[in-house]
């Protein structure tokens, strides 16, 4: 339970992260490896034809969409070297 609150109150914060990608595609302490996984999961996720549901299910079709961004954005913020969460406050 503890998790899926924490999960969602990133999806409401996920508009912060925005100057946290920024940098982290910009940083130097981050390995090109990992800006290439960013990229493929994001890139990915925006090619990938199959929804869990539908879009057209107005409210639910959008919340699979945000737990799938806020997923990929975790990930990268576990990659972040731990100078870039200190600079932006975010949880390790």
């Amino acid at each position: 339970m503890r998790k899926a609150l924490k999960r969602m109150t990133f999806i409401f914060k996920v508009w912060k992260f925005m100057p946290f990608l920024k940098d982290y595609f910009l940083s130097k302490e981050v390995s090109k490896s990992k800006k290439i996984i960013g990229v493929m999961l994001i890139v990915g996720y925006a090619i990938f034809p199959f929804d869990i549901l539908p879009d057209f299910l107005t409210f639910f079709g959008i919340i699979d969409d945000l737990v799938i961004a806020t997923f990929i954005f975790e990930r990268m913020v576990k990659m972040a070297p731990d100078s870039l969460k200190d600079k932006y406050n975010v949880e390790r």
